[in-house]
This record gives C-alpha cells, sequence and structure tokens, in this order.
C-alpha cells in the first residue's frame, strides 16, 4: 500500500515538472515572438512613410508639370478700363482698346464669363456695343475673359445730333455741358479707329466718357456722297436735298450728305423736279436729272423790307438796290442781311410767282458778343460764309494725295496738288479718285493772314463691289508746312 503511494507521488512529481517545464519552454518562445515584433516593427513603419512620402512627391510633380490654369469667375491677374472696340460673336471674342497705350487686344470667352450692367446685375452679350467703357478682369496668359462690366464712373450720351464740337479747342458741347477731348479719346466708325477729322457735322455721334474727359465717340449715323448726272442744263440752279441742306449746282459737284432717304429736289429758272435717292453710309451714289423739266426763264419781283433800314442786302453774293421791287429769276435765291451793330442774317428764298413780298430783322449784337450769322440751318450757314469771310490773297493748299480730285463743300477745286482761295471757318475737304476709297475730312480754318497746306493719307484702292468706301489708313494723316500746325489743319471742327 505505501509502496502504490510512493509510486503515486513519484509520476504526480514528474507530471509537475513537465509542465513548469512545457511552459517555461512556451514562455521563451513567446518572448522570442514578442521580441522579433518589437524589433522589426520600426522598420516596417519607416519603410511605408517612405514609401508615403515617395508617392505624394510624385503626384505633386505631376500636377505641376500640366500647366493647366482652372478659369472662372474667381480667377484672373489683370485688369483694365478699356473701351469696346469690336465683339465677334462667331468666335466669342471681345476686342478691347487700351486709353493709355492706345492699342487693341483680344480676349476670348467662354461659359465662365460674367457680364454686367454698371449696377452689377447680369446682361448678354447682345447688350455690349462698340463704343461702350467696361471694367474687366482677364488671365493675361490664356487671353481669356473672366468678367466684363458697363463701368459704373462712365457717362453717355446717345444718338446725339445737335452737339458742337471744336477739335482747336479740344473739347465738345452736348446739352449745354462741355467735355474734354484728349490724346486718349478714341472715333470709332463700323468697328473700326477712324480720325476726329473724318465726322461730318451732320453725323449722328454717341458719346462715352468719365467725369469732364470724352473717351469714346461713336458713329451712329454717317455720310455718303452724291454726285449729279446730266446736270447741264440746272448749272448755276439749286438742289435741297431733305429738310435743311441747301446747295447752288455747279459743274462736276460732289456733295457729302447723311446717310439716309431723301427727296431731291432741283430747281433752275422755274423748271427742275423732285427726285428720290437713297445714301449709304461712305458710298458715292449718282442721281441722273436730264429727264427733269428745263423751263424758259421767268421773273418776279420782290420787296424787301429791311430793319433797320440802313441794312445791306446781298443777293447770291451781288447787293441789291431795295429802294425799289428787286426783279429775281424764278427759283431758290441766298440773302445775306448785314449792318453794323446787328447781327448777320441769312435766308434762302424762293420766287415763283410773279411779285411778292419779304421782310428781313436783324437783332442787335449784345454788348462784348461778337457778330454771328444766323441761318435756317448749320448746312446753309457753313456753305454762305465762303463769299463772305474770304480774304483776297490767302490760300489753302492740297499737297497730298496727289492725282485726287479735291471738292471744297461739295464744290470741284481742281487735282491735287491744288490749292483754293482761303476762307475762314469750318469746311469739308473730299478727296475722290477713280478705284479708290473717297474721303472726307472737317477742317477748321483761321483768319490770320498767312497760307496753310494740308497733305491727307494715300486713298485706299476700293473692292470692285463698293464704289466708294471710307478706309482704314485715314488714321494715317498728316499734315505738312510750317504754317500747318500753327493755323490747326491738323485737327478737325465739327459743329452740329
Amino acid at each position: 500500500m505505501r509502496k502504490h503511494d510512493k509510486e503515486k507521488k513519484r509520476k504526480s512529481k514528474g507530471a509537475l515538472r513537465i509542465c513548469l517545464t512545457g511552459f517555461a519552454v512556451a514562455m521563451i518562445a513567446a518572448g522570442a515572438v514578442v521580441l522579433t515584433v518589437f524589433v522589426t516593427a520600426p522598420g516596417r513603419e519607416e519603410q511605408e512613410t517612405k514609401n508615403i512620402t515617395q508617392s505624394s512627391a510624385a503626384a505633386s510633380a505631376e500636377r505641376t508639370d500640366t500647366g493647366f490654369i482652372l478659369t472662372g469667375p474667381g480667377n484672373y491677374d489683370s485688369a483694365d478700363t478699356p473701351v469696346v472696340a469690336d465683339v465677334n460673336k462667331n468666335e466669342n471674342s471681345v476686342t478691347f482698346l487700351n486709353l493709355d497705350l492706345g492699342k487693341r487686344y483680344t480676349l476670348s470667352m467662354d461659359g465662365t464669363t460674367r457680364l454686367y450692367d454698371k449696377y452689377g446685375e447680369s446682361i448678354s452679350l447682345d447688350q455690349i456695343e462698340t463704343g461702350d467703357v467696361v471694367d474687366i478682369t482677364f488671365l493675361k496668359s490664356k487671353k481669356h475673359l473672366t468678367s466684363m462690366q458697363l463701368s459704373p464712373r462712365a457717362w453717355s450720351y446717345e444718338n446725339v445730333e445737335r452737339y458742337e464740337m471744336n477739335m482747336v479747342r479740344g473739347e465738345v458741347s452736348i446739352g449745354g455741358e462741355v467735355y474734354k477731348l484728349t490724346d486718349n479719346t478714341q472715333y470709332l466708325s463700323q468697328g473700326r479707329s477712324i480720325e476726329e477729322m473724318e465726322l461730318n457735322a451732320a453725323d449722328v455721334l454717341s458719346f462715352q466718357g468719365i467725369d469732364s474727359q470724352v473717351l469714346s465717340v461713336s458713329v451712329e449715323k454717317g455720310h455718303g456722297y452724291l454726285r449729279l448726272s446730266n446736270d447741264e442744263n440746272f448749272i448755276g440752279g439749286w438742289i435741297e436735298i431733305g429738310q435743311s441742306m441747301i446747295q447752288r449746282i455747279t459743274e462736276d459737284m460732289l456733295l457729302t450728305v447723311p446717310e439716309g432717304s431723301y427727296q431731291v429736289n432741283i430747281s433752275h429758272n422755274g423748271g427742275g423736279g423732285v427726285k428720290s435717292v437713297v445714301i449709304n453710309r461712305n458710298e458715292e451714289t449718282t442721281l441722273d436729272i436730264g429727264d427733269l423739266e428745263v423751263a424758259q426763264v421767268q421773273y418776279g419781283t420782290v420787296l424787301f423790307s429791311l430793319n433797320p433800314s440802313t441794312a445791306q442786302l446781298y443777293i447770291d453774293g451781288t447787293e441789291a438796290d431795295t429802294s425799289s421791287p428787286v426783279t429775281l429769276e424764278y427759283g431758290i435765291h441766298q440773302l445775306i442781311a448785314r449792318a453794323d451793330g446787328y447781327q448777320s442774317v441769312t435766308r434762302y428764298i424762293r420766287v415763283g410767282e410773279e411779285s411778292a413780298g419779304f421782310d428781313i430783322e436783324l437783332d442787335k449784337v449784345d454788348e462784348g458778343e461778337e457778330e454771328s450769322t444766323q441761318s435756317t440751318s448749320s448746312t446753309a450757314s457753313t456753305q454762305s460764309t465762303q463769299a463772305d469771310t474770304t480774304t483776297s490773297y490767302y490760300k489753302v493748299y492740297v499737297d497730298a494725295p496727289e492725282g485726287a480730285e479735291v471738292y471744297l463743300d461739295g464744290n470741284y477745286v481742281g487735282i491735287s496738288p491744288c490749292s483754293f482761295r482761303k476762307t475762314s471757318g469750318s469746311h469739308v475737304i473730299t478727296l475722290r479718285k477713280t478705284g479708290y476709297e473717297t474721303r472726307s475730312y472737317t477742317i477748321q480754318v483761321d483768319d490770320e493772314e498767312k497760307d496753310i497746306s494740308y497733305s491727307f493719307a494715300d486713298l485706299v484702292q476700293s473692292s470692285a463691289s463698293n464704289s466708294s468706301t471710307s478706309g482704314t489708313g485715314a488714321s494715317e494723316s498728316s499734315t505738312s508746312g510750317s504754317s500747318a500746325s500753327e493755323s490747326g489743319s491738323s485737327t478737325g471742327s465739327t459743329s452740329s
């Protein structure tokens, strides 16, 4: 019994030792595993960090190499306040005219471009017009227009018919307000730049500017040219175009006429008639009057009453004796009445009866006010002053372009180089040459006792489809002669 118990205790102790040994071995193995984990973990983390850093660097390098710049409402690197020179809807682009440098640049548009009126409300491209003063932002590197707004600082006058523009003083009067014309002022017609001298007194203009400065002048309604053919029987008669233009018919005349449709009245010695004509901008129109009635000379007597009675009356440029009725041919006649201390008056009358009466009253000149000539229209006034203020010994020379027909206020002068008698005031010089574009310039001639000369740009060859169209080369015109700059021949004067 005792022997069996001893044997049982011995086996139990052996099993316990085996268990302790196994536990120790297991613990040692586990420690090795844990040690291995702690030893290898730092190396693996460093490798993963290194891999992530390399991936980020590669992605960054890939983005930098594309050169792509995202366009959008907030993306721009430049800003300007230019004048809109051209809007091209087909190419979805706008051309601007920088006011400081006078240079043009074109920017493209897309769906991200934002357009606003001066109050910040969204508008369409159809509401942007040539000549508008705008504030823009853009990406210069991409030539992309980011935003365009009608400048809140800009003012505008649209479709102005009555204005007075004086290029010598560099100013224009609109509705009683006077604004400055500067070197930055841009003159535009049908999307192209023109010279101020190419404006005509009858043009309808739109003005835009900031503060007291005019930044853009746009021609809304321009002018063309009218020539008469088969007019031999009407030389010395009169032509009336619409309600505002009257001029004596001269041989080979070329008239500058506002674009539009007109009833043209031709009269001479009681004959003549009315014909319709359409004048297109910058084009020459020929009106055949050979089929009009040629009447025998008829006369009527006109009794004139002048106030003051000491006033002198000139009929068609010749002084008339008004103490008794004056015999005049049927038709239109020009009257000029003048007296010391009174404003001169110019009128046109039509004689069509055997006898008639006509009263002329002159207004006194206010103290300190220069004598001026009143007229029924600005056109008639300009034309009537030619025989009125002519200086006898001084001339205006047109030196260039050579070989062009020269017309002064519609009347043929000669082939350039040529000259004509100097007459102070505003005049229109028209240059014409077969196969070339006709051009007209408004000039301001002073009353100084010296000759002046003009040299204009060469005429531009016209296309076969157009009889005459004003060209872009006008911006290159210049003057020559030492007295030209002194007399203001490098600038024009337009009044309406």
